[in-house]
């Protein structure tokens, strides 16, 4: 019950940290973080994947109701979730590297890292193609995709210093 808790409260605290602070942040036009994803991402490693892709889903409708972007962070999020459980087989080579929790805390740097940058660039690349539906701007879609990654990367590896240091 503490975990489900502990998981609840991380959901709500996240929805809201985006919708209230980082949905303002726009430097330049390029970018444009996205720290709620640190919730698909911070699940413990055996999750279910229906379940995986429950909270992906339900998690990127919150974030598209207060945000009015009519599914984007939805289908995104979904995605993550879909692929989380490989890009954690991929980056751990055998099984005893894999913790149960995939945060900074129980892993090395450089294998949050890669796991965040992995997935922040795989959320980013699949929201902001759909924010556009064209590829007629690939180029600056292209920068806003790496700039914002860049910056929610460094987002989401300062909060695991700061914040979830459990």
């Amino acid at each position: 019950m503490g975990t489900l808790l502990k998981y609840g409260i991380m959901f709500v605290a996240l929805v809201l940290v985006q919708v209230l602070i980082f949905n303002q942040v726009h430097l330049g036009g390029y970018i444009n973080p996205f720290i709620y994803i640190l919730f698909i991402m911070l699940l413990p490693v055996y999750t279910p994947r229906y379940l995986l892709l429950f909270a992906g889903f339900f998690l990127g409708l919150a974030i598209d109701v207060f945000s009015n972007t009519l599914g984007m962070h939805a289908a995104a999020t979904v995605f993550i979730a879909y692929i989380r459980p490989f890009v954690i087989r991929s980056i751990s080579n055998r099984e005893e590297d894999r913790h149960e929790f995939p945060g900074l805390k129980q892993n090395s740097f450089s294998w949050f890292l890669y796991y965040a940058i992995i997935m922040v660039f795989s959320h980013h690349i699949i929201f902001f193609y759909l924010e556009f539906f064209t590829f007629t701007h690939f180029l600056t879609t292209l920068l806003r995709v790496v700039l914002s990654s860049l910056f929610s990367v460094f987002i989401i590896v300062l909060s695991q210093f700061l914040i979830f240091r459990e």
